[in-house]
């Protein structure tokens, strides 16, 4: 029996205990974050105003005030059972990072220790930097960094078997104040579209005291067994299957999308909402997606600094969960080649200090204006910075990805749906025609409801929609952090306001009708920026040209497309908005660069060992056998009182000559793939990922095209890796 049986025949889903009837979630949901109630509970109202008016951009607390919320905040950990506290951080890595500090203190009265937590520690943190990439900001002996408490987003505990530790959710910064993380950037880049917008509706008139992002993040991924997982070599150290023929049954009869959930899953699934509520992560939405064994969970929408952590913690969850359900949650952009990959929808919008989307276009979007001014604002920023936009999507995992069946094109655009197109359309010629206020829906069936039809339809293939009060930005893959995204969605759409507010402010000199003046100011700029609308088939090969015909980038590679966040321009406009400064974006690019070359570099050693020490060994073997039944065939055909079937010794030969032929340019490319290598050396990095991206990868593909061949001709029990058709149905 071969070792891929033995795992079929052992597959078998954990045991759960059922619970009748569980508990309603809104009795745990938050147990495990020290959330705004808890912290008014524990603290005077003298401190939690104070507090209040740090969040929302005042004065920061006095030490006294620290010392009290940090003194609360322990006590209410210790209660829980943490023993140990740390500043939790987003660093360049992509990841997040954490270092435990134990509450204890010593008693030198008592001659024991006790629990104790201050103010300065809860404030400020020095995690040891020098293994943290910097991009080149510092060299690696200069190693103190500072972690800084973030109070946009609550403390939380996470939880193991043996213990629990509080987090605090930090920001994090180098010795000199530049920033070596994610989200620090994306709290600059929340307060430069907060300006902007404020400013540009009081010119519409409206006084806001204050605006931020939000964000709803799908998430998608998927599921394998962990037996699958141990015996593959790729999948444990790239995340993807380096080699693998399709399955002969995969996505093609759309059979999986949003049908029945498996019980196993399902448990998962459960299983992952319950830590998920536990600390305050709105998830709402699960459901199968379109390739076997890919699964999406969704969430609330909220703050985008907030919902960046949830989305980070979420997947750290998911990941953990699936190992006590004897799975391995993978979210790799593109796992299985040939099916579905996974992206990371980001759905962003804007509202007010009230809660009000500006995004919301209501009943009749032409009479809109504050929800039309937002709008055109967004369309002159995606049409202004799309090369910006399009690198937030760049990385070695979505390149895979990116232009698939599943995943919007390298083509910026930005789709609005027949109606909104229309008014965009009237506002550019001038004339605004009243469109209907109500457009119901009705299905003819007198037991089924009427609706109201949403203002805009979606385009699965855009990479940037509008899809009814939000755009959804669909081009991020699912193992990227988004707050990189959100910081550059946020920066370029508060600059666009800025020029949008002052072609307004030009019109309106001298005149009093104000929604004349806008509508003309949004007229002029729809002219200069229709370039990105696109409402057809984002694949298709005409929107390519016609694409190439408008000026839009089609930046295929990882390396070009970060070419971006350093071009004079980008640097320009993240100064001005105070996001990032040049040496960050400098430091950014390196790092990304850096990233690239490294992943790459562990897909090219990892495919050559799985080859050389699993592949060709069983594929010499079989070569062997069939090589060995040649023999006696020819033999064979020369005994005239044996009948054989005319052909079959030339069969035979077709069978060997195929199989010498693959395996011979498995080894051919994987000499050549050695020497590229070597030669890749003595490049410098810049140069190097261009070389990976448009000599290297080929060769990879290459080998695989050969390997896969292989895969579809040897004996299944001669073949040493688990297969496409028993990883995504096997389960």
């Amino acid at each position: 029996m071969s070792g891929r049986s033995k795992v079929t025949q052992a597959i078998d889903s954990v045991v759960c205990e059922k619970i009748e009837i569980p508990s309603p979630v809104s009795s745990y949901y938050g147990v495990n974050t020290f959330n705004e109630p808890t912290m008014r509970k524990m603290v005077s109202e003298a401190t939690f105003k104070a507090f209040k008016r740090w969040q929302e951009g005042g004065a920061v607390i006095d030490a006294a005030q620290a010392d009290e919320i940090a003194a609360a905040m322990k006590e209410w950990a210790v209660s829980r059972g943490a023993t140990a506290y740390s500043h939790w951080f987003q660093p360049m890595t992509g990841l997040t990072a954490e270092k435990h500090d134990s509450f204890i203190c010593i008693d030198k009265e008592a001659g024991g220790v006790i629990e104790a937590f201050t103010g300065s520690k809860l404030i400020l943190g020095e995690p040891d930097a020098s293994s943290f990439p910097s991009g080149g900001i510092r060299a690696t002996f200069e190693a103190r960094g500072y972690t800084a408490w973030d109070p946009s987003s609550p403390a939380f505990i996470t939880e193991v078997a043996l213990g629990k530790t509080l987090c605090i959710p930090s920001i994090f910064v180098s010795y000199t104040g530049e920033a070596l993380d994610k989200k620090l950037p994306l709290l600059r880049s929340d307060a430069a579209v907060s300006k902007a917008a404020v400013d540009l509706l009081k010119v519409l008139g409206q006084k806001v005291d204050n605006i931020y992002s939000t964000c709803g993040i799908e998430q998608e991924f998927f599921l394998v067994d962990k037996a699958w997982y141990n015996k593959r070599a790729d999948l444990m150290l790239a995340g993807c299957t380096l080699v693998g023929a399709p399955s002969p049954k995969d996505q093609q009869l759309e059979d999986q999308y949003f049908g029945s959930i498996k019980e196993r899953v399902l448990n998962y699934m459960h299983d992952v909402c319950a830590e998920a509520f536990k600390l305050g992560i709105p998830v709402t939405t699960r459901h199968n997606e379109v390739a076997p064994n890919q699964y999406e969970f969704a969430p609330i929408f909220e703050r985008s600094n907030l919902a960046a952590d949830h989305n980070l913690l979420l997947m750290d969850i998911m990941k953990e969960v699936a190992l006590r359900h004897n799975l391995v949650c993978l979210l790799h952009e593109k796992p299985f080649a040939g099916v579905n990959g996974s992206g990371k929808h980001v759905n962003w919008s804007l509202a007010d200090d009230k809660g009000n989307n500006l995004l919301n276009p209501g009943d009749t979007p032409e009479e809109n204006l504050i929800f039309l001014t937002i709008l055109v604002s967004v369309v002159h920023a995606m049409f202004s910075h799309s090369d910006i936009l399009r690198a937030t999507a760049a990385s070695a995992g979505n390149e895979r990805r990116i232009g698939a069946s599943e995943a919007p094109p390298a083509i910026m655009s930005v789709y609005l749906g027949e109606q909104l197109s229309k008014i965009i359309g009237m506002i550019e010629s001038g004339k605004i025609e009243k469109g209907k206020k109500q457009d119901f829906v009705d299905l003819g069936v007198g037991l089924l409801p009427k609706f109201t039809r949403d203002t805009t339809d979606r385009n699965r293939t855009s990479p940037f929609a509008f899809t009814g009060t939000k755009f959804e930005y669909r081009a991020l893959g699912s193992s990227m952090n988004v707050s990189t995204a959100v910081t550059v969605i946020n920066t370029i759409v508060a600059d666009s306001m800025m020029t949008v507010g002052e072609r307004i402010k030009k019109e309106l000199k001298g005149k009093t009708d104000i929604t004349a003046a806008v509508l003309k100011a949004l007229g002029g700029i729809i002219k200069e920026s229709k370039a990105i609308l696109f409402e057809g088939n984002n694949y298709s090969d005409d929107w390519a040209k016609e694409a190439q015909k408008r000026g839009l980038p089609n930046t295929q590679s990882t390396p070009d497309a970060l070419k971006a966040f350093i071009a004079p321009r980008a640097v320009e406009l993240f100064d001005r908005h105070k996001v990032f400064s040049k040496i960050e974006l400098a430091a950014r690019h390196n790092i990304w660069l850096d990233k690239y070359e490294k992943t790459v570099g562990i897909e090219i050693r990892t495919l050559s060992e799985m080859v050389n020490t699993q592949i060709l060994p069983s594929a010499y073997d079989y070569q062997t056998d069939i090589a060995s039944g040649l023999m006696v065939l020819r033999d064979l055909s020369d005994d005239m009182t044996i009948d054989m079937v005319e052909g079959a010794l030339e069969d035979r030969k077709d069978v060997f000559e195929k199989l010498t032929a693959d395996i011979f340019y498995i080894r051919k490319n994987l000499k050549d793939l050695d020497a590229r290598m070597k030669k890749a050396c003595g490049m410098e990095l810049s140069e190097r990922v261009a070389f990976f991206f448009s000599d290297i990868k080929p060769h990879m593909d290459h080998i695989r095209r050969h390997v896969d061949a292989l895969e579809r001709t040897m004996p299944d029990e001669m073949w040493p890796l688990p297969k496409y058709r028993e990883m995504l149905f096997i389960l």
